[in-house]
């Protein structure tokens, strides 16, 4: 286990945690807000264009990963008595050195913790984690257009999108696609405004649109399995899922989804905890923050199979799973 030994020397300790006089209260709250912010600003320079999820995520962890040793280094400075150590050296008349333990080893217990503590305070309150992870810019053969006017359109529709315009962008997308048939991220932002509207068959259409011309792509096969569950449409929804899940057998977001729409919608739990502990699994093993997201529906499950009295079908189902609680 790699850990760094901090040394301090308490005659000329000046952090904003402690005073030499006296001590100070130590707000854990304030500081994992403080820490989480620096995690945040990393997260939002991130430029997730032609990058896959997993490299965005990765992306992400790398940001997190960062201030993870800060975070620990802080509140085991604040567990420590201060106050009665600075006495002890004040009568030894001598400068009194303590060793702090920082784990740095990422696959150990501890580290993972502090760890997972900042990203579930980040998947809450960081925008530009939720903006990025949630990005599609992963660039197909006809993604994007070669055709200058074409692209000018989209790019207005991006701003209207951006400002929350979306009958303008709409206007604009279908500009663009009138100049080039088979610009498939025009058709993809399309079904996004539509689906801000609510106006789900539109955004239905334009998401179909884009599959025709490329049917691998994730980006309308999610949103597609959205506007199904917005429709009420529960069993399309899981379907489009399943299709997702052919062209992509690695995407947590398709066990994630399939999940979700068992667990709410159509009431099978066993359906839903089975595949939302097969998405909490990837996730982990490609450090998506969306772990969080999965960890907080099996705890809504757990509750459930309590009520209906099926905690060892649950424990079961996270056994099959290799998922460990206390």
């Amino acid at each position: 286990m790699k850990k760094v030994i901090l040394f301090l020397f308490l005659s000329s300790v000046t952090t904003n945690l402690f005073s030499q006089e006296k001590e100070v209260d130590f707000n854990k709250e304030q500081f994992l807000k403080e820490i989480s912010e620096n995690a945040c600003k990393c997260i939002d320079s991130i430029d997730t264009f032609d990058k896959t999820k997993e490299i965005t995520a990765e992306n992400i962890s790398q940001c997190i990963d960062k201030q993870v040793v800060a975070y620990q280094m802080g509140l085991k400075i604040a567990d420590l008595n201060i106050k009665k150590i600075e006495e002890e050296a004040k009568t030894a008349n001598s400068k009194k050195e303590i060793n702090i333990n920082i784990n740095s080893n990422p696959n150990s217990k501890e580290y993972k913790e502090y760890y997972y503590e900042l990203e579930r305070y980040l998947t809450d309150n960081c925008n530009a984690l939720k903006t990025k992870i949630n990005s599609n810019d992963k660039v197909g053969a006809k993604s994007l257009s070669t055709n200058d006017l074409a692209l000018e359109y989209y790019n207005k529709g991006i701003a209207a999108s951006k400002e929350e315009n979306f009958e303008e962008a709409i206007s604009n997308y279908k500009k663009a696609v009138t100049v080039d048939p088979e610009f498939a991220f025009a058709y993809d932002n399309m079904g996004i405004c539509y689906r801000r509207l609510n106006k789900y068959e539109e955004a239905i259409k334009a998401y179909e649109k884009s599959l025709k011309i490329d049917p691998n792509g994730s980006m309308p096969l999610q949103n597609i399995a959205v506007a199904y569950i917005y429709k009420k449409e529960y069993k399309k929804a899981v379907k489009a899922y399943e299709k997702l899940g052919e062209l992509q057998p690695d995407n947590p977001e398709v066990f994630f989804g399939i999940g979700s729409v068992y667990t709410q919608y159509i009431n099978d739990i066993e359906k839903g905890l089975d595949n939302m502990c097969k998405a909490y699994i990837m996730y982990i093993a490609i450090k998506s923050p969306y772990r969080t997201d999965a960890e907080k529906y099996i705890q809504v499950l757990y509750s459930e199979f309590k009520k209906q009295d099926k905690l060892e079908m649950f424990n079961a189902i996270l056994e099959k799973h290799k998922i460990k609680t206390n």
